[in-house]
C-alpha cells in the first residue's frame, strides 16, 4: 500500500482542515509521532513517515465530521490505498466505545501521544515563555488539576502511556524533548 509523501499529505491535510488550532495540534502530533519513530529504532527500518504521517493525518476528518471521527478518515484512508498500519492505528485512536484495540506501537503511541499534545499547547498559552523552558513535571501537575483544559480527557492519555508501558512523566518529557511546538 501507498503512503503519501509528508508534503502530499500536508496538502491532504489543508484541503480537509482549515481550523488553525487543529492544524497547528496536526503538525505537534506528527512531531511527536517522528519522536517517537527515531527513539524506538522505526527510522532505521525507513518508518519514520509512516509514524509522521499518521500523526499528521490523524484527525483529518474532525473538523468536517466530528460526529464520525475518526471513521470517515478510516474509509479515506482505505480508499487511497494507505497502509494498513497506518489505518489500524487512525482507527484505533477513537474514543469511542466499543473501543477498537490498538495493534502495534504506532497505535499505542498515537494513543498516547495525541490528548497529551493539547494538554502540553493549553499549558504553553499561559506561560510568558510558551513551550521554551517547559518541564514535564509542570505538565503533570495541570494534567493532575480537572479544572485546567477540563475537555482534554485525562483517562485518554492515561489509557494511552498504559499502552505504551511509559510513565506520563517519561512521555511528557520525550514529547517535549521531540520539540513537538
Amino acid at each position: 500500500m501507498a503512503l503519501p509523501t509528508r508534503e502530499e499529505a500536508e496538502t491532504i491535510l489543508k484541503s480537509h482542515v482549515t481550523e488553525e488550532y487543529l492544524l497547528l495540534h496536526s503538525h505537534m502530533v506528527a512531531k511527536g509521532m517522528e519522536g517517537y519513530a527515531i527513539k524506538f529504532g522505526e527510522d532505521k527500518m525507513g518508518n519514520s513517515d509512516l509514524w509522521y504521517i499518521t500523526g499528521l493525518l490523524h484527525d483529518i476528518d474532525y473538523q468536517e465530521f466530528p460526529a464520525l471521527h475518526p471513521a470517515e478518515s478510516v474509509k479515506w484512508f482505505a480508499e487511497w490505498g494507505y497502509p494498513q498500519e497506518l489505518i489500524d492505528a487512525v482507527e484505533a485512536h477513537g474514543m469511542y466505545e466499543p473501543r477498537v484495540l490498538a495493534k502495534t506501537q504506532l497505535g499505542k503511541t498515537l494513543i498516547a501521544t495525541d490528548e497529551v499534545c493539547g494538554l502540553i499547547y493549553a499549558y504553553s498559552l499561559m506561560r510568558p515563555t510558551g513551550m521554551q523552558g517547559m518541564e514535564a513535571k509542570s505538565v503533570v501537575k495541570k494534567f493532575k488539576d480537572k479544572s485546567f483544559a477540563a475537555k482534554i480527557s485525562r483517562e485518554e492519555i492515561q489509557y494511552g502511556v498504559d499502552l505504551m508501558g511509559i510513565d506520563l512523566k517519561e512521555h511528557i518529557t520525550n514529547l517535549l524533548s521531540f520539540n513537538i511546538y
